[in-house]
């Protein structure tokens, strides 16, 4: 839990009258970087790599917690908190790979989670989420996608993973990987086979008496996100954290071979080369990004057992 902090947010000469909470509205930008100089962030977690556990958010996690849905897992990650659902279809598979089914990941930002934003379509931000989700799943393959055929070329099953955010507090898609994956270790296929003679598939419903089939995961691809701000590295950063950094960087991992998967990067670049080509100070915040990142993993690893 984090605790009370004592970095200093009054406010400058001949604004005594502005509480910590207006100062924070009115001057985001100074009272983060008052709470940055004494070594601290605003929500208490120490400033610094060397701090161990303590740079990162409480995370937790609630398998099953939608009783009509094949699978699904709570996330809680720090403020921020979203629920995974699963829900299957079966389908043709695509023609140009006959052997492997699909797995299809959705974000969902309502109203209700954010001011930011608002009822209507999709924003571009659950779309771009919902993309890289995507290709974080994919890529890593840690639901193979041949172990959801039923058929070759003819019937496949369809993996819906539906996030929805309800509080949104920074640090989104790391909490939906870890929402997803979470999802997935406890699904279940049901028992399905294709009948050539009506070329129909015939599904036997998952019940006491037959409880599916569970499909063996790969290693989990784990996220995690850094802010950078003033050249602090902010790992796990908050909303309000996020708002202000110029950079911003999400490592994803493998959770048991620790393998660099991806590495997304978003604002002002990290590497700055010179006139000799020597690239600057990024290089290292990289690099300690990763190891942070491989470290993280393993707690996040823990919670998900």
């Amino acid at each position: 839990m984090a605790q009370s902090t004592t970095a200093s947010t009054e406010a400058p000469a001949g604004t005594s009258a502005l509480t910590p909470a207006l100062f924070k509205r009115l001057h985001p930008r100074p009272y983060l970087d008052r709470f940055l100089q004494e070594g601290v962030r605003p929500d208490g977690r120490p400033l610094g790599a060397d701090a161990g556990e303590a740079v990162w958010r409480d995370a937790s996690v609630n398998i099953g917690s939608i009783s009509t849905a094949p699978s699904s897992a709570l996330i809680r990650l720090g403020n921020t908190t979203l629920v995974c659902g699963i829900t299957l279809e079966i389908a043709p598979p695509d023609i140009t790979t006959p052997n492997q089914g699909f797995i299809v990941p959705n974000v969902d930002l309502p109203a209700l989670c954010s001011p930011l934003f608002r009822p209507g379509p999709p924003s571009d931000e659950a779309q771009v989420l919902s993309t890289r989700l995507r290709d974080i799943l994919i890529a890593s393959n840690v639901l193979p996608l041949a172990s959801l055929i039923i058929e070759p070329a003819k019937a496949a099953f369809v993996v819906y993973l539906d996030v929805v955010c309800l509080n949104f507090d920074g640090g989104i898609l790391d909490a939906a990987v870890l929402a997803c994956v979470g999802a997935l270790k406890n699904l279940r296929l049901p028992k399905a086979t294709w009948d050539p003679d009506t070329g129909a598939t015939l599904c036997e419903p998952i019940s006491e008496k037959a409880q599916g089939e569970s499909i063996p995961l790969n290693p989990l691809p784990l996220s995690v996100t850094f802010g950078i701000f003033n050249g602090h590295l902010l790992p796990d950063p908050t909303l309000f954290e996020s708002t202000l950094c110029t950079s911003h960087i999400t490592i994803v991992v493998s959770s048991t071979t620790s393998k660099l998967l991806h590495v997304y990067q978003a604002g002002a670049p990290l590497f700055s080369a010179g006139a000799d080509g020597v690239e600057g100070g990024g290089r290292e915040q990289l690099k300690a990004c990763i190891a942070l990142a491989r470290s993280r993993a393993k707690g996040l690893l823990e919670i998900l057992a």
